[in-house]
């Protein structure tokens, strides 16, 4: 039977679409499912600011009564006035293993970027960098974080054989923690605390944490505004995301850092890793995913570093090792044994070297892809 594709028009209809990976990925015991309703706030210009400055349009693909993919496109208006190149993204790209399937759905976005006059068409890329991005190419026996990607092997093929070719990957490591943090680092921060006089905020509670996410995403757009595919994000998006990812973080794992003028030049976000808690929640806090969540917070064996931000003229300064020795005290005193970070562009190469101080593996990559028309 040939592939249906169908626009997603109505609630069902995105009900659908939000759903798929749910049943593709069932009894998966690698991939990690987001919490249902903040996708499906995601898709939804009433619940996401980021509509703004985007178009966005989602198709599922039906093949023998069920549904057998899904995809969308996004025009980020902002992104292809600061490149200068007018490109659409595909994003939130799942299909099973079926060329026709995934065929059909790249025609499909491909068919919407061409009349909305676009010159080519890459990702998968999500509306902001907070945001689902890159397909998994390497690493499909490790446990992913919450803040990263796993697909099924096959989806590399479909992409090229689409035509899709290479544009960017993004690298992930796993370090193993010491059990204590070298006198010597601890010396040389102390030295570069004094010598500029900074000032490293620690938290205890959430509301003052909260307090400071605004500051944190202000610097977030200083910090990557040259990074590829990076997006400022406007006040009400910061929201948006301060309300989706702050709630759940631990204030004893997010570390900020203040020059002698008070302005914030650096911060450190991390968590216990939520990825086994996330996969007994089942796509659902209630009634049963916060408890679980909750717990996995408590005693962390494995900590994820979600982002690091330097402003520019303070990233050759030792600021980052100042975060970083400072969070490592905290996972020490909860016994933390290994650290997963995010993704990391390839090309960044201070980033990377950094982690291969460390007792480490690189165990995951993902890429973006390329089409041009």
């Amino acid at each position: 039977m040939s592939v249906t594709i169908k626009a997603c028009e109505s609630a069902n209809d995105l009900k659908a679409f939000v759903q798929f990976p749910y049943d593709l990925y069932k009894n998966n015991s690698y991939w990690v499912p987001p919490i249902k309703s903040d996708e499906t706030k995601a898709v939804q210009a009433a619940t996401n600011p980021a509509f703004e400055s985007c178009d966005a349009k989602f198709w599922i693909a039906e093949k023998n009564g069920k549904v057998a993919g899904r995809v969308a496109g996004i025009i980020n208006k902002a992104y292809n006035e600061k490149t200068g190149e007018q490109m659409c993204r595909v994003s939130r790209l799942e299909f099973i293993d079926d060329k026709e399937v995934s065929k059909a759905l790249l025609d499909t976005v491909e068919a919407w970027a061409k009349e909305k006059g676009m010159i080519g068409i890459h990702g998968p890329l999500g509306f902001t960098n907070l945001d689902h991005q890159a397909i998994l190419i390497e690493g499909f026996d490790h446990l992913p974080s919450i803040a990263s990607e796993y697909h099924l092997p096959y989806y590399k093929e479909h992409m090229e054989e689409a035509g899709y070719e290479k544009e960017m990957d993004w690298v992930e490591f796993r370090l193993k923690l010491e059990k204590e943090i070298p006198e010597k680092a601890l010396k040389l921060n102390d030295m570069i605390q004094r010598r500029y006089n900074l000032n490293v905020i620690h938290f205890t509670d959430r509301a003052a944490m909260k307090a400071q996410a605004p500051r944190v995403l202000n610097l977030l757009n200083t910090a990557f505004g040259e990074l590829f595919s990076f997006v400022s994000m406007s006040e009400k998006l910061q929201h948006f995301y301060i309300d989706k990812y702050f709630e759940i973080l631990n204030p004893e794992f997010v570390k900020l850092i203040e020059d002698k003028d008070n302005n914030l030049i650096g911060f450190i976000i991390s968590l216990p890793s939520l990825s086994e808690a996330m996969q007994k929640a089942k796509g659902s806090l209630f009634p049963l995913g916060w408890y679980h969540i909750t717990q996995a917070l408590k005693k962390p064996k494995v900590v994820d570093l979600l982002l690091t931000g330097i402003h520019p003229d303070w990233q050759a300064q030792g600021v980052s090792a100042i975060l970083i020795t400072e969070l490592q005290k905290v996972m020490q005193k909860y016994g933390v044994e290994y650290v997963e970070t995010t993704g990391m562009i390839e090309t960044n190469e201070k980033a990377i070297n950094h982690w291969k101080n460390y007792d480490h593996i690189q165990h995951k990559r993902k890429r973006c892809f390329k089409k041009m028309f």
